[in-house]
């Protein structure tokens, strides 16, 4: 049992081998991943991080999008439970940490508070959420997304890969259709851990960063129109060029 304020620490040596372990399955360039969502890679790696919460007594959950919700109990059981997690699922040169790093250290954190014999108030509840990078069935964060309540779920099951495999066909062809509701599940707060893996950090010689800010997307489709003209004879400042125009709209946004 840690000492009242004794500063806790997880078992580093024991995460790291468990990233690579993890790392073993669907491997990909650069000493990267390739372990897509709902493919024979993402099933075997979700029974892989399931034996590892079984031998940690976790009890499983998995809602009809199967996202995996491996639960720790708490002591008060009026409390709601504290999420941490992220996504096994890579893109298809995606690096071995990116999402990984997040479940799998929920798990640590589980594993040093049974090793230090400790009890929390609150359940939590350890999370790997389907589809996250969105490399196959787009778009990104489906299944969270549907928990939210940004998607429908008949939505997310009819998203279709390059091959025009479905994306409920598939959940249920790998075997992780659950029989939770999605979205159903109440959270008293919810962690991330998460490395995207840019240049940033490496490039000015830092070891971590804090999240001030959450990156905003917006989309935009638009058509640029141009005007044919003869290559010879026509100047560019009196050509009517789409792809010059789209050039300098490129540009602008780089800057």
């Amino acid at each position: 049992m840690a000492a009242p304020g004794e500063n806790l620490r997880i078992n580093s040596d024991r995460l790291w081998d468990s990233l690579m372990e993890m790392a073993k399955i669907g491997p990909g360039i650069a000493g990267g991943n390739n372990r897509q969502t709902l493919t024979d890679s993402d099933k075997e790696g979700r029974a892989l991080f399931k034996s590892w919460c079984d031998a940690a007594g976790l009890s499983m959950g998995v809602d009809q999008m199967g996202t995996m919700f491996m639960t720790r109990a708490g002591t008060d059981p009026d409390a709601l439970p504290v999420y941490v997690g992220s996504h096994l699922d890579t893109q298809p040169t995606g690096g071995k940490y990116d999402g990984v790093l997040g479940v799998l250290s929920g798990l640590e954190v589980v594993r040093s508070l049974n090793d230090l014999g400790i009890k929390t108030k609150h359940p939590i509840v350890v999370t790997n959420w389907t589809n996250e990078e969105g490399a196959r069935f787009a778009p990104a964060m489906l299944a969270s997304g549907v928990f939210a309540g940004v998607h429908t779920q008949d939505y997310a099951y009819a998203r279709k890969d390059l091959d025009g495999l479905t994306f409920g066909d598939e959940l249920k062809r790998i075997g992780w259709v659950g029989d939770e509701k999605v979205g159903a599940r109440k959270m008293h707060a919810y962690f991330e851990y998460h490395i995207e893996q840019g240049p940033i950090l490496e490039a000015q010689n830092k070891q971590i960063g804090v999240v001030t800010h959450c990156q905003g997307l917006w989309w935009l489709e638009f058509t640029l129109t141009g005007k044919e003209a003869h290559t010879g004879s026509t100047p560019m400042n009196m050509r009517v060029n789409a792809g010059l125009a789209m050039a300098r709209i490129l540009e602008m946004v780089q800057t």
